[in-house]
């Protein structure tokens, strides 16, 4: 019973002694500087000056002409790994079309078809719309302890524990679910799955099979983990064919229950909800989307539109909603022929009018709903799919950071659409799409983007 007294009178003797020996320091240097009261006040520091980094830009800037960005992307133009090659360039402020190449001419877009899904999305939806997930009972009658997990569209819930991070931020999680079916007092015995909220098949016409082992696609059920991905925090992660059975093994291990048993519900679960968890916003959806080229969410937001509008929640019902939306606000969709929304189908067709018209209304004057798409743009040697690119270029001329643009790859297909800063600070929004594209396609189209920012092709 003596030890602890010992040990706090020696922690008192220890803290006086220290405090003594730093009473002695401060005064010795007080003595040194010959003043007692001022000492060890600081001079005071100069006023910070202000040097902001986001300036307005100037509005006599000039609007380049015909002839001068006819020169300006003549020699990038020519690169034969282009291909076939269609475009269009346009003044952001005006409308004024300032070059264009067989721009109403139907190509593959690749993923810059993603650029149409947000567009419609944001004219659709609301921004902070979120996407539920719920867990009901089955008839207790008929199907004691059985409970029925229903997809609502989130293909970002996650199994992850609740302190672990998931590929997708704020992203809803199984446990969650599990704890309010254990409140409910209902004890389960059995999963089952109810996907019937997407009707149609869940793969597009135009995807490769292998694309799914590939890690590009899962086929696109009402509800799924991590997006389908088997390794849930890793972009390339190839992908399950069961997407929505393993949101339902997954919420069984978690109540105790035989993963095994879990199957697809053949029909309304009947009895009353149990739990429920959302998704996060729209806005944030869309950011990983675009960011990241996400074909998975750009086929969940489609259908959200679809619903949004009476469509039928299906590969069709979005791309025609999606359409019929820019189509009613007056964008020029002629030519379109989509069977997706996420733009990995060899099937989907679009022109570089409609693309460029679609960024030039989001950085016009018209239509202010539409603005934020430009905030989801990857911007070039920054972020997303155009982090590492654009950066081979120095000085003040460089496109990286002065640069927005939705990236598209397929197989001999490359594709850009978005918004650049000329260096007399004119804003162009531009769109090119390169079929059949030779082995280095990739960087010939961006050096024919990246000659927007180097135009010097302005008029009077």
């Amino acid at each position: 019973m003596v030890r602890t007294p010992k040990r706090r009178t020696h922690l008192v003797l220890a803290t006086t002694v220290i405090a003594l020996v730093a009473a002695v320091v401060a005064a010795a240097a007080v003595l040194a500087s010959g003043s007692r009261s001022s000492a060890m006040v600081p001079p005071p520091r100069p006023p910070a000056k202000v040097d902001p980094g986001v300036v307005p830009l100037p509005d006599s800037a000039p609007v380049p002409t015909t002839s001068g960005m006819t020169a300006a992307l003549a020699k990038a133009v020519a690169d034969p790994n282009l291909g076939s090659l269609t475009g269009r360039v346009t003044d952001a402020r005006s409308g004024q079309q300032i070059w264009e190449q067989r721009a109403d001419v139907p190509m593959q877009p690749a993923s810059t078809n993603k650029v149409l899904t947000a567009a419609a999305a944001l004219l659709t939806l609301d921004r902070d719309a979120r996407l539920t997930t719920v867990v009901q009972a089955a008839d207790q009658t008929r199907m004691p302890g059985v409970v029925v997990l229903i997809g609502g569209g989130d293909p970002t819930l996650s199994a992850a524990p609740p302190t672990e991070e998931t590929w997708y931020r704020d992203a809803a999680r199984i446990s969650d679910l599990a704890e309010q079916v254990r409140r409910s007092g209902i004890t389960p015995t059995a999963v089952q799955v109810d996907i019937s909220s997407y009707s149609g098949p869940d793969m597009a016409p135009g995807w490769d099979p292998a694309d799914i082992g590939g890690g590009d696609i899962a086929p696109i059920q009402a509800v799924m983990l991590d997006a389908g991905r088997i390794q849930p925090t890793t972009l390339e992660s190839r992908r399950s064919l069961t997407p929505a059975l393993d949101a339902g093994r997954a919420l069984a291990v978690a109540l105790a229950v035989d993963p095994a048993k879990v199957t697809y519900a053949p029909g309304p679960a009947g009895g009353r909800q149990l739990a429920s968890v959302q998704s996060a916003p729209l806005m944030e959806r869309l950011r990983q989307m675009m960011n990241a080229s996400d074909n998975v969410m750009a086929e969940t937001i489609g259908r959200e539109v679809a619903k949004a509008t009476g469509r039928p929640m299906s590969f069709a019902g979005a791309v025609d909603a999606v359409i019929a939306k820019l189509a009613a606000e007056k964008i020029d969709v002629a030519g379109a022929s989509l069977v997706d929304s996420s733009g990995l189908s060899v099937a989907n067709l679009l022109t570089a009018k409609t693309l460029d018209g679609v960024v030039q209304e989001a950085a016009g004057p018209d239509k202010p709903a539409l603005r934020p798409l430009l905030d989801l743009l990857p911007i070039a040697g920054g972020s997303g799919t155009l982090s590492d690119r654009f950066l081979d270029v120095d000085g003040k001329k460089s496109p990286a950071g002065w640069l927005r643009a939705k990236t598209g790859s397929l197989t001999k297909t490359n594709a850009l659409a978005g918004i650049v800063t000329d260096t007399s600070g004119r804003v162009l929004t531009f769109a090119f799409l390169s079929n059949n594209a030779g082995f280095a396609g990739r960087t010939a189209i961006d050096a024919l983007a990246g000659a927007l920012r180097t135009c010097g092709c302005g008029g009077s």
